[in-house]
């Protein structure tokens, strides 16, 4: 049985992986950022060398877009060094990483799907600052997971789904863009791809691309949302051709998802379906409280 330590567990996939490592086969321990701090190496190393992990899921990471324009230091200080002292640690130790990465760290230029290969031109900070972490493992570890994912979503923390939803309960009439497609991606999904990777056997060490089938418009998926939760609201989503914000986000950012394909036991949902599946959750739990 592997043991895995996963950092960054207060975020949406660090609480979606807790909700669904019971049924996956492993010993998992949950680590929030007040009790390892990767900005520190001695947090990390204090807390791993108590501790035989197999594997680090490192879902830690400064994910707000339009501040890190402004709050470059931080951005880069968690999602660079940060998990270049993760990267160290988990070498001394022979812990094998998975890490999570974005779509961000394209330019959004192509207008067709990017390989895990392609050529990298992150055009915000954030994206600059996740692609230098990613730098960091390449030069650190032999072996190493890096998944790219997009558009995240859950049923927990902050997110687009979430806010459409909030903005549906209040009746509000909103505009969103239909400048930028790529492809929503359930933690759900996400989620169980990770945990695969942490319970298998012999899979290849690399970058994947990892997503739902298809892709939309922030727009698209706003309307999809309302019309799985309250499709009575679907009128009150209205299109924009843009939207003005600090950073800039690339027009086109849908990932090949073949290396994923290739190498996973599972069929990956359409973006659609896989939606379908976290609103129904999210209602449940609303039933529950």
């Amino acid at each position: 049985m592997k043991s895995v330590a996963v950092l960054g567990a207060s975020g949406q996939l660090g609480q979606t992986l807790n909700y669904l490592v019971k049924d996956a086969d492993g010993s998992f321990q949950f680590f929030s950022s007040d009790e390892v701090d990767i900005t520190d190496k001695s947090s990390i190393e204090n807390t791993f060398q108590k501790n035989q992990f197999d594997f680090c899921i490192n879902c830690a990471a400064y994910t707000n877009v339009e501040a890190a324009e402004s709050d470059i230091q931080n951005a880069f200080l968690v999602n660079a060094t940060g998990v270049k002292n993760v990267a160290e640690v988990c070498k001394d130790l022979k812990i094998k990483l998975i890490h999570i990465s974005t779509d961000y760290v394209f330019d959004g230029t192509k207008n067709e799907p990017y390989l895990a290969n392609d050529t990298t031109n992150p055009i915000s900070q954030y994206g600059r600052s996740k692609l230098k972490g990613e730098k960091h493992i390449k030069e650190i570890l032999a072996d190493y997971y890096i998944i790219r994912t997009s558009w995240l979503y859950s049923v927990y923390g902050k997110n687009f789904m979430k806010t459409i939803i909030n903005w549906i309960l209040e009746d509000k009439v909103v505009n969103i863009t239909t400048e930028e497609t790529g492809t929503p991606t359930s933690c759900l999904e996400l989620g169980r791809f990770i945990l695969y990777l942490a319970t298998s056997k012999n899979i290849p060490c690399g970058i994947y691309n990892f997503s739902a089938r298809g892709s939309t418009t922030w727009f698209g998926f706003a309307r999809e949302i309302a019309m799985r939760y309250d499709s009575r609201k679907i009128n009150n989503i209205n299109s924009v051709e843009s939207f003005k914000t600090k950073a800039k986000r690339p027009k086109y950012s849908v990932l090949d998802i073949s290396n994923t394909e290739a190498i996973y036991n599972k069929s990956l949902k359409t973006w659609q379906a896989a939606l379908s599946e976290t609103i129904n959750l999210f209602k449940s739990q609303e039933s529950i409280t």
